[in-house]
């Protein structure tokens, strides 16, 4: 683990790999920062691998923040290391409702070895949870689902991806929060908001948060 400099206002604290694509430790750590931290601390953002904590200097010394970190971080690596990886975590999981119908459920088929219905089964068959957000406001990098939807990007991105898109790219899963350009594999579509900003808190997936896609209309 170390922690570097990112400007004179932020941290950024970087886990080892893991083999996996997320460090197991950035959810721990994101976890125990929102339970209570420094006053001066400004934001804690979890990435795959980092997380960056942006901090007011007036308010709190660079090596204070520093310290926090590394003590936080110990812990952190301690109870990655300690966690059964076969255990769901604690708390209701949010249910997603999807409509298979993705232009790429059979291309996700073709790869996979796998039929259409084998597809959609493995995707609502398996919690999965959000390890970090980025890309657009709102959309969650969920990870922990079954392994045999590893799919690549597709080699030439949309120009277009609709609203409520639900997509697979290597070991994630996501949910397109708006229209955009794109290259997950799509394989379904929700009629979820991901993104409200009259909402509190405008995003409907934060890191940490467990979910379980669904078929439309029938019971998680």
């Amino acid at each position: 683990m170390r922690i570097l400099a990112a400007g004179d206002a932020a941290v950024l604290v970087e886990f080892p790999g893991s083999g996996g694509p997320v460090s197991p430790a950035v959810l721990p750590f994101t976890a125990a920062a929102a339970r209570g931290r420094p006053a001066g601390i400004v934001d804690v953002i979890p990435a795959a691998r980092t997380v960056a904590v942006t901090f007011s200097p007036a308010a709190i010394a660079p090596d204070v923040v520093r310290t926090w970190c590394a003590d936080l971080s110990a812990r952190a690596v301690a109870d990655a290391a300690g966690a059964d990886g076969s255990a769901e975590p604690p708390g209701e999981a949010l249910v997603i409702p999807v409509v298979y119908d993705g232009p790429d459920l059979d291309a996700v088929a073709g790869a996979t070895g796998l039929t259409r219905a084998e597809v959609i089964d493995a995707h609502t068959g398996t919690g999965w949870t959000v390890a970090f957000t980025g890309f657009a406001p709102g959309f969650g990098y969920l990870v922990g689902g079954d392994p045999r939807l590893e799919v690549p990007r597709r080699s030439t991105p949309r120009t277009r991806v609709p609203a409520g898109s639900v997509g697979l790219a290597g070991p994630f899963s996501g949910v397109y929060p708006r229209s955009s350009p794109g290259g997950w594999q799509l394989i379904g579509t929700t009629a979820a908001e991901l993104w409200q900003p009259r909402r509190d808190p405008p995003a409907l997936l934060a890191p940490g948060t467990r979910v379980r896609f669904a078929r439309a209309g029938e019971a998680a």
